[in-house]
């Protein structure tokens, strides 16, 4: 099943958006949210299966990912932006009722944000390893500051670095051990542009390699978390996967969150074991 490619604006910027419609009876939207350096054509192997039980997919690529706009040049990539776009993808495409959301890394960080500003909004959540990085202090932040100014001055002074089709996936080998080398190739083309010499460059604004000057605050996803009223379901991808040290603290500020793993899925779990990142998501979303 292909998806159809819409087009969202969002304050002055043109998001791109996948859409998987239902086949057989409708039963509601689902938006699935992609995590840092990652596309929504990524979820490929997953949108098909809840498209056929009756739920219309929306996978948006997050602004400076993918087809959609970068930034203005003087512009940088914040949380609450990501949840604003979002705010608006879900006004523009699902109109007033209710909505499914999932969120995979940092796609689920702007999950929890947006559930936890429009709790009445979200009838079901699920969060892919998606329930933030580790905790930052206030001790750092003066140096975090200057790095982050050291690193966009940077980013902005040199042109994109191009590699071939070879580097790109020997790249993603590095990052996601494990996958098997065909997959990487079809993540390749998705998360690389080709350039007009034949070579390619990655499908993100570089300033996503930056710090961000503002760490992420664990006091304030937990007050956004606490919000939340949508039954939630929290999946981890076992001990190959990413699990914060107070893991379990954060499920349970969610009420009635309920947590599950797959075992040796890994961090990026809709690509490793997507039959069984769907299996979940069907019996949690349509439940």
């Amino acid at each position: 099943m292909n998806p159809r490619a819409l087009r969202v604006a969002a304050r002055g910027l043109d998001l791109a958006v996948l859409e998987w419609p239902a086949e057989g009876t409708a039963r509601g939207d689902a938006v699935l949210i992609h995590g840092l350096q990652d596309v929504a054509a990524s979820w490929d192997l997953v949108a098909p299966a809840l498209a056929r039980t009756g739920l219309r997919v929306i996978a948006p690529d997050l602004r400076g990912f993918g087809d959609s706009d970068r930034v203005h040049p003087s512009g940088y990539y914040y949380f609450p932006d990501y949840a604003f776009d979002l705010a608006e993808i879900a006004d523009a495409l699902c109109g007033d009722g209710p909505f499914a959301l999932v969120g995979h890394s940092m796609g689920g960080s702007v999950a929890v944000m947006y559930a936890g500003l429009y709790p009445a909004r979200v009838r079901a959540l699920a969060l892919l390893e998606g329930l933030g990085p580790p905790a930052f202090g206030e001790e750092g932040v003066v140096d975090r500051e200057r790095s982050w100014v050291d690193a966009v001055r940077r980013i902005r002074s040199r042109p994109e670095r191009s590699m071939t089709i070879d580097d790109v996936v020997t790249r993603l080998a590095m990052g996601h051990p494990g996958v098997p080398e065909e997959l990487l190739l079809r993540r390749a083309a998705q998360l690389a542009r080709p350039t007009e010499d034949g070579r390619f460059v990655w499908a993100f604004d570089p300033l996503h390699r930056t710090p961000s000057p503002i760490p992420f605050s664990i006091e304030r996803w937990r007050e956004h978390a606490r919000r939340i009223t949508a039954r939630t379901l929290c999946v981890g991808g076992g001990p190959t996967g990413f699990h914060p040290e107070d893991e379990a603290d954060r499920v349970a500020t969610i009420a009635g969150a309920r947590a599950v793993e797959i075992p040796d899925a890994g961090h990026m779990m809709h690509w490793t074991r997507p039959g069984e990142v769907a299996r979940l998501l069907v019996d949690h979303l349509g439940g």
